[in-house]
């Protein structure tokens, strides 16, 4: 039997992911220290915490950051693995390190924390915010994490059908509401503003961050008319772990028989596809489009009621499958 041809995966995909990653933590790195220091407010995650540490102990943000997230890689390699932690570990780094820059603008261009004007609260919140939830989005989308809270949300995604800043918004909501006791302020007014801004954020952070997440999740189908059909089916099963069904064709023309090869892919694995058929067979016909909805195996799952009613008379439980 002849040796298939498998498409390597391309070196510069791989440096673009980690480029990605490192722009987004940038982002987070600024919006924290331009927008959301300067009037110590208090976010979600691990990030969270660290502010509540800085803000209590003097100890700056970027040591109990790494600190904490250290405890937290041992959790991840064990539960996702290796390869996902290469990169988280690469991000905390990272964000480390963009932290430690920041603060050194800061420091030598003090007036930096009014970028917005004086007295912004508000506007700084949502501009943060925004920045953080686009830079947190980057690191997902490159297959990455910033650590803490994320790496906790990951698994929750792993297992269970909540989406990234949902369970992301559950953790962040307890820390949020913990520095209205732990933070010190001049009264309990200024404490409860801490707090309703600490919301603003999470919400927007959760709501920018799902909306990359999940547009990077859109499903498109592929219809490919290709002689090499075999070796294209063969990389689309083993290297993208997604199902292939053969259609015959017969071509009106030539009216030679072959093999069309459709199938459906997320959105983020396109490029990957066009790329290896670019590989396989240059000539090959290849129809693209969007699909709205995909539930099943290696998808969304079916939310639906588990009981359904037939000839108003037979209930089917969908998940035990008896009647009653």
């Amino acid at each position: 039997m002849a040796k298939r041809f498998i498409p390597q995966p391309s070196v510069m995909s791989e440096v673009k992911n980690y480029l990605v990653i490192a722009a987004g933590l940038a982002f987070y790195a600024f919006a924290w220290n331009f927008f959301m220091a300067p009037y110590t407010f208090v976010t979600g995650g691990v990030t969270g915490i660290c502010a509540i540490i800085q803000y209590t102990t003097g100890v700056p943000i970027q040591f109990s950051y790494f600190a904490i997230n250290m405890v937290l890689i041992v959790i991840a390699i064990w539960q996702l693995g290796l390869r996902f932690c290469i990169k988280t570990i690469y991000a905390i780094a990272v964000l480390t390190l963009f932290l430690q820059l920041f603060q050194m603008v800061f420091a030598v261009y003090p007036d930096a924390s009014v970028i917005l004007g004086p007295d912004k609260q508000l506007e700084s919140c949502i501009v943060g915010s925004i920045f953080t939830g686009l830079g947190l989005a980057f690191c997902f989308i490159s297959n990455g994490s910033s650590g803490g809270v994320d790496i906790i949300a990951a698994i929750v995604n792993k297992y269970k059908d909540v989406s990234f800043g949902r369970a992301m918004l559950y953790v962040d909501a307890c820390i949020v509401i913990s520095s209205f006791f732990i933070v010190p302020t001049a009264d309990t007014t200024m404490s409860l503003q801490k707090v309703f801004y600490g919301f603003i954020n999470l919400v927007i952070v959760n709501v920018s961050l799902d909306y990359v997440v999940n547009s990077n999740r859109q499903t498109v189908q592929f219809f490919i008319f290709s002689n090499k059909y075999d070796d294209i089916a063969y990389y689309i099963t083993r290297n993208l772990k997604r199902g292939v069904t053969l259609l015959d064709s017969i071509g009106y023309y030539s009216g030679k028989e072959s093999k069309v090869v459709t199938t459906i892919t997320r959105a983020s694995q396109a490029n990957k596809l066009l790329s290896a058929i670019k590989q396989i067979d240059p000539n090959a016909l290849v129809s693209q489009s969007k699909v709205m909805a995909v539930y099943g195996l290696g998808f969304d799952k079916i939310k639906a009621k588990k009981k359904v009613l037939i000839d108003d008379k037979i209930v089917v439980d969908t998940d035990k499958m008896e009647k009653v």
